[in-house]
Formats: structure tokens, C-alpha cells, sequence
């Protein structure tokens, strides 16, 4: 990434403190790092203006970029989420890093567009066709990486422990042709390859379980093991099917299989966890494991509506990610989460628009293993997100309630560690839609 000058200020129209919004702000950055905060100031001479409201970055906290290729592909046939996963096998059959770096270097960049300053990949697409590693085994990983950099996005590369191919009644499957491309064989290979990674200051070195289907309970105490000291991710009971394989074969729910071997906890994040028993919440909740809610992804997979006010409640910080890139617009997702709780519960404000914001923002970053990120203040990255008021979409909006009205499309500006990534809404690496049309295309004239 770009260096930023040794010293800057930038001055807000709004910037959002705290648990809300305040007026006439002035922030001084030195060495990527907010350096002072000054409230009810007018600016000063060589201050940069950002208009409307300053937010601090966003948190993608759950990520495949190689889905965004899936966008207004997938709605021809219906069926559900298990036929939808045949066309995306079908996108992974075709990767390499060459056009893994494309791609997600589009992606990234819609982020960018979109607020976002740190995105939790969920990386499982290790190795060449037909399970053979390339000559360095993390290459397509490094492709991530780079493509992140390139967009100006910092990372958390959650590099995914996968082993089976599913889980039935009878046990676990053998990997078909596509997911030989996903595994290292067991826990200790798999470690093996990611402890060959390593952290930097726009890079978090993370981990993740597929989930209880793809990672067998006898392989969960090694990988619980070997992340000690890393976040750690697990798709957590997104499908009734993947419940009633688990309670089958192991006599318990996914959440509680994790519980019994020492996979959930503070530095764990439970995804999706849509389909929980009262139980499954209280293990979730008082274990302090966060949530990540992609209510777009739900929706459009038909999945369901998590239990995210009650999983709140029982003490699971919340998250939220954009996951198959339905959209990339973490307000809309921070959004949907409040309008399906309203639509279950029969109930407006089930989450306060600061409690969203703090699931976009600072526990988003937490959970990727950020705790230096994600608020307005001393110490903090200098991560902002100026939104504008004055869109057909925020003209008339109470500042602190522009969370729940506010889209991507309002994002003017967007500084990432003091560095201007977005300006005026354009992304620094020109146009985005170009990029993406350049990398998706060829995926589907392969047909």
C-alpha cells in the first residue's frame, strides 16, 4: 500500500464517536494511525473535507471472492442451496492464480467502493486440478494477498481446513473431482502449509473449518489446536440437511460437536448459524463466540433467517459479511439484518443503528483479529468511510439513523490506514466494472 504523508487532518462534517454521530470533527493522522480527535472545531488551513458522515471502516468479515463470478448466474434453474453449489464447483473447477488474482482483485475493489477496509477470506481453493499442489502449496492463497494489496484492502487470510466431501447417516463421504482441489489430506498437513504464512501489517494470517461436514469430529482437537492464538472461522449450521447428517452420525448438532472439542469460544466466529436450537444459542452465546450474519447470501440461497437478536442476547458479539457477493454493500447486509429480525419477530429496532454500526466496524475487525481497527480514535487505524447526506437515498436522513437508508453507492471517500483508496466515489485502480467484467467473462464462455 501507499504511504501517506507523515502528517494530515481530515475534517468531518459528522464523524461517528462512539455509539453515535457528532458534529464538526477534526481528525489528525500520523504513521497510519489517528493521532488526535477534536470535536466541535471548524478546519483548518490544508485540512482534507469529507462530507457527510465519517464512519470508520468497514468489516467484510466472510468472504469467497471467487463467488462474485457467480452474480446473475445462478437464477435460471431455481432449486436450493445444494444445486446452487454445482454451478459454483463449476466456476472453482476452472481457477488458476492468474485468473484467481483477477478476479479477486475486482472483488476487492467493489469492497473498497462499498466502505469496506478489511476483508476475512475464506480461502479453501488451495491447490492445482486434481488435489496437486503447486510448486509453492500456498499460491493460490498469495494471489489473494496480492490482490487485496492491489485494491488497497487490508486482510485476513482465513485459510480453511476442508477434508471430506460431506457427511450422511452412514458418515463421512469421499471428496468428489472439484474438492480434491480443497484438501491436504488431514489436520496436520493442513497446518503444516498454513504455518508457512505469515502476518504483516496489512495481512492477518487466520484460520478456519469448512464446517462438520467437510472436517471430521476426529480432526477438529488438531485444527482447534494448531489456530491457538489465531481467529478462527467455521460455517456453523447454514442448512437443515447439514443438521439432521450431523445429529445422525454424531448424536449432536454442529454447534454442539465444535463445543466438544474446543472449537467455539472468543477467538472463534460462528457464520451464518441459521438453523440453531435454543441450546445451540446458549453454547454460541456463553462461549462468546461472534456470529457473522450474510443475510444476502441467506436470502438468495434460501437458507433462512438466522437468530441473530437472540444469539446477541445470549452474549455473541455480532458480524456481518457479504459471503457469495449477492451484493457488495455491507450497509445493505448491516441492514438486513434489522429488517428479517422485523419480519420473525413481528418488531421494529430489534438492533439499534449503533449496534449495526458497531457489527459493520468494530466488531467486524475484532473478529478478523484487528483490535487496533474499526473505531474513530487515538490509537486506532486511520480507517474512514465518508457517507453522504445529500443522495436521493440520505437527503432528509437523521445522521445517526443514515445506516439504515445509506447503500454503496453513497460511499464518497474512503481512506484506508490514512491512505485515499476512494475519492468521489472512484476507486484508485480506475474502473471497477471493467475489472470485473474482464475477469468474470471468461468463465462462462468456457461453456
Amino acid at each position: 500500500m501507499t504511504v501517506e504523508p507523515e502528517g494530515q487532518a481530515f475534517w468531518c462534517e459528522h464523524a461517528w464517536l462512539g455509539q453515535g454521530p457528532v458534529p464538526r470533527v477534526r481528525v489528525a493522522v500520523r504513521d497510519a494511525r489517528i493521532a488526535a480527535v477534536e470535536t466541535g472545531v471548524d478546519p483548518a488551513p490544508g485540512d482534507e473535507r469529507l462530507p457527510g458522515l465519517v464512519l470508520p471502516g468497514f468489516a467484510n468479515a466472510h468472504s469467497h471472492a471467487f463467488h462474485r463470478a457467480l452474480r446473475g448466474r445462478t437464477h435460471d434453474r431455481g432449486g436450493t442451496f445444494w444445486t446452487w453449489r454445482d454451478r459454483m464447483y463449476a466456476v472453482a473447477a476452472r481457477l488458476d492464480p492468474d485468473s484467481y488474482l483477477a478476479l479477486a482483485r475486482a472483488a476487492y475493489a467493489e469492497m473498497s467502493l462499498a466502505g469496506v477496509t478489511v476483508v476475512g477470506e475464506f480461502h479453501y481453493l488451495h491447490h492445482g486440478p486434481g488435489g496437486a499442489p503447486y510448486a509453492d502449496p500456498n499460491e493460490m492463497g498469495r494471489a489473494l494477498v496480492e490482490a487485496a494489496a492491489d485494491a488497497g484492502v487490508r486482510m485476513t487470510l482465513l485459510d480453511t481446513c476442508y477434508l471430506a466431501g460431506g457427511l450422511t447417516a452412514a458418515g463421512h463421504t469421499p471428496l468428489d473431482e472439484v474438492q480434491t482441489r480443497f484438501s491436504d489430506g488431514d489436520a496436520a498437513h493442513w497446518a503444516a502449509r498454513v504455518d508457512r504464512l505469515e502476518d504483516s501489517d496489512t495481512l492477518r494470517i487466520g484460520a478456519a473449518i469448512h464446517s462438520v461436514r467437510a472436517v471430521p469430529a476426529a480432526q477438529l482437537p488438531q485444527v482447534a489446536s494448531a489456530t491457538a492464538g489465531r481467529t478462527l472461522h467455521v460455517h456453523v449450521s447454514e442448512q437443515p440437511q447439514e443438521n439432521e447428517a450431523c445429529e445422525a452420525f454424531y448424536g449432536r448438532t454442529p454447534a454442539a460437536l465444535l463445543a466438544d472439542h474446543g472449537v467455539l469460544g472468543p477467538s472463534t466466529t460462528a457464520v451464518h448459524a441459521t438453523h440453531l436450537t435454543l441450546p445451540d444459542i446458549a453454547l454460541l452465546g456463553g462461549s462468546g463466540t461472534t456470529v457473522c450474519a450474510c443475510p444476502s447470501t441467506e436470502a438468495d440461497l434460501a437458507d433462512g433467517v438466522g437468530p441473530f437478536r437472540a444469539l446477541r442476547d445470549a452474549g455473541s458479539p455480532l458480524s456481518v459479511g457479504s459471503d457469495q457477493h449477492v451484493m457488495s454493500d455491507l450497509l445493505a447486509e448491516a441492514r438486513l439484518v434489522e429488517a428479517h429480525e422485523r419480519l420473525t419477530s413481528g418488531k421494529r429496532g430489534r438492533f439499534t443503528p449503533a449496534a449495526l454500526v458497531d457489527a459493520l466496524t468494530a466488531q467486524g475487525h475484532t473478529c478478523l483479529g484487528w483490535s487496533d481497527a474499526g473505531r474513530i480514535a487515538p490509537g486506532q487505524r486511520a480507517d474512514l468511510v465518508a457517507v453522504r447526506l445529500d443522495s436521493p437515498r440520505t437527503a432528509g436522513a437523521a445522521p445517526e439513523q443514515v445506516v439504515l437508508v445509506a447503500t454503496a453507492a453513497d460511499i464518497d471517500t474512503v481512506l484506508v490506514d490514512g491512505v485515499p483508496v476512494v475519492r468521489g466515489g472512484v476507486h484508485r485502480l480506475g474502473d471497477v466494472g471493467e475489472l470485473l467484467r474482464a475477469a468474470i467473462e471468461p468463465f462462462w464462455s468456457m461453456r
